[in-house]
């Protein structure tokens, strides 16, 4: 009599657990081929703080309402603010004077004054407030560690409601969409 044999072929369960680890490995190999589509936006320009603030030109005026991603050291003053911390309903995001918000061209040393940020640095602005990181201890900067990379925009439509003292102000701060920690 014949012995029976070893192998019984393939069976389901064996396709079965080849599917899913061919099936495991396409996955991986089209995520690492086209995951980074839709991430950085390689269309933006980068500059600095400092190459904003040493060109001579006011930045609404170099950059219009082009979306722009400036790197620099993010500074902020809540207490003891001293201003009001809104305006009109359209602009008074714009035109609010508190919190302070800056992005500076060097790491912040010692506790620098609201003057002081606001005569050294570019002012940022939101519409919701929201993307901004939080307050770091005075006089650390981004919490000390790293340059902050914030995309955004000079010369905002919001800027043409401000008040007339405050046009210049409205249209040369930097509205934020978004931030991160990674230089480009």
């Amino acid at each position: 009599m014949p012995e029976p044999p070893t192998d019984a072929g393939p069976t389901r369960e064996r396709w079965l657990w080849t599917a899913i680890v061919v099936g495991t490995g396409l996955l991986i190999f089209g995520l690492m081929v086209f995951g980074g589509f839709g991430g950085v936006r390689p269309d933006l320009q980068q500059v600095t703080v400092g190459e904003v603030l040493a060109s001579g030109q006011l930045p609404a005026d170099r950059y219009g309402s082009t979306d722009l991603r400036i790197v620099g050291w993010f500074a902020q003053i809540t207490a003891g603010c001293s201003g009001d911390t809104a305006g009109e309903a359209a602009s008074g995001w714009l035109e609010a004077t508190c919190p302070v918000r800056v992005l500076l061209p060097e790491r912040p040393t010692g506790t620098p004054s609201q003057g002081e940020l606001l005569r050294t640095g570019l002012r940022l602005a939101a519409p919701n407030g929201k993307p901004f990181p939080p307050q770091a201890p005075a006089g650390s900067g981004t919490a000390g560690l790293e340059q902050l990379v914030f995309v955004g925009h000079f010369d905002d439509r919001a800027a043409d409601a401000c008040t007339p003292a405050r046009m210049t102000q409205c249209r040369n701060t930097f509205v934020v969409t978004e931030y991160s920690g990674q230089i480009r």
